[in-house]
């Protein structure tokens, strides 16, 4: 599971959990009522909480189905501990948490999980690291988005292991990150051929894939959870070898940016660039594709993907907001070039409700109608990562 969607479950598992594992009395259910307009808020207990806490987790994934699981997550400080420390460092530090839990989907998808993050010497180092065991069932499309001889798609499976871990150090006293990280996978990946399709897949089906890699960060947003202004982006290299560990060599690299600007009181206006390439023997599950919400994941694969999107949320109400979204895609690379291919589209619509209003948390869903079928998404802060 990649450290971005770990952590996104780890909030909406917070704010599930409030309601999902407790048995409400007047007496509870005063402690998530906000005392300064009545609505339900998390605030007090996010806050507040720490030690274990049993999590829900809900997967509506169009490329493995809807799903679900369950998790145990210990935070070892709270988040009001960490805002102390900020007072004294500057910095507003992550609580350290730990998480192990499990899923399952309809298309037979499973997988376990753990991983954590965790801060060190007054916040100049930080973790972020985990390590799954899966039995992921996808389909490839082929390179391009497209498979030759008729055919629209090959079912296949990856089972086994997979790592990431990363280490950051902070630069000076700047919001800015420099990183190393390693990922590790040791999957056998199984193909459901139907005839003589086996040319229908790129040569590469490693087993083992070994990267390290370096990442450059920077975070000027003034909410993690849902921005209203400020930036965020990275830049990141890794670089596969059977020096260290990989069947194959190759390289994987991307840049990113997430801005933010708000236009008034009510509104604001995001943006996203997103960029990915992969050169060399790349095994054809870790291709690039294109990432947007309406988009099964995997659909458009090739050594190149670029995207576009944006998206207003309009504060309708100081609880309530509405959500506009736009985004197109283009992947290109092995046959033909990028202004050969044509763009991918997906847009839509969601709604927002303040949950946890002392950390401008906001939780809702999201409907997204992309260039083959729709798909709905549950989100928790922001939906890009």
């Amino acid at each position: 599971m990649p450290w971005k969607t770990m952590k996104r479950a780890i909030a909406l598992a917070c704010a599930l959990a409030t309601a999902g594992f407790s048995l409400p009395g007047h007496a509870f259910m005063e402690g998530f009522i906000d005392p300064g307009d009545g609505y339900l808020d998390v605030s007090d207990w996010l806050v507040n909480r720490k030690g274990f806490l049993p999590i829900p987790i809900v997967v509506t994934e169009p490329a493995v189905g809807y799903g679900g699981g369950v998790a145990l997550m210990f935070v070892r400080n709270s988040i009001r501990e960490s805002a102390e420390r900020a007072r004294e460092t500057g910095h507003l530090t992550p609580p350290d948490i730990w998480v192990v839990g499990g899923i399952g989907t309809e298309n037979g998808t499973r997988a376990l999980f753990g991983g954590g993050m965790a801060s060190f010497d007054e916040d100049k180092w930080r973790y972020r690291g985990g390590i799954g065991r899966t039995d992921v069932n996808l389909n490839f499309y082929g390179v391009g988005g497209q498979l030759e001889s008729g055919t629209r798609s090959l079912a296949y499976s990856l089972d086994g292991w997979m790592s990431s871990q990363q280490v950051l150090r902070r630069l000076g006293d700047s919001n800015n990150f420099l990183g190393v990280r390693w990922i590790y996978l040791n999957l056998n990946s199984k193909v459901d051929l139907d005839g003589q399709l086996s040319h229908l897949l790129p040569d590469e089906m490693t087993r083992k894939s070994s990267g390290l890699g370096l990442t450059l960060e920077h975070d000027s947003r003034d909410n993690i959870f849902t921005p209203n202004k400020g930036w965020t982006g990275a830049v990141d290299a890794m670089f596969y070898d059977p020096d260290w560990g990989s069947d194959t060599r190759f390289q994987t690299y991307r840049g990113h940016v997430f801005a933010y600007l708000p236009i008034g009181k009510e509104l604001v206006l995001g943006g996203r660039a997103d960029a990915r390439a992969a050169r060399g023997q790349v095994p054809f599950y870790q291709l690039p594709f294109i990432d947007l919400r309406g988009i099964p994941a995997a659909r458009y694969q090739d050594d190149n993907t670029a995207v576009l999107e944006t998206e207003l949320r309009w504060n309708v109400t100081p609880r309530w907001a509405a959500i506009g979204f736009i985004g197109a895609g283009r992947a290109w690379g092995r046959q033909e070039s990028v202004g050969d291919v044509a763009s991918q589209v997906s847009k839509g619509v969601g709604f927002r409700y303040l949950i946890a209003r002392q950390l401008g948390l906001w939780v809702g869903i999201d409907y997204a109608r992309g260039p083959e079928e729709d798909a709905w998404y549950i989100q928790v802060g922001n939906a890009w990562r």
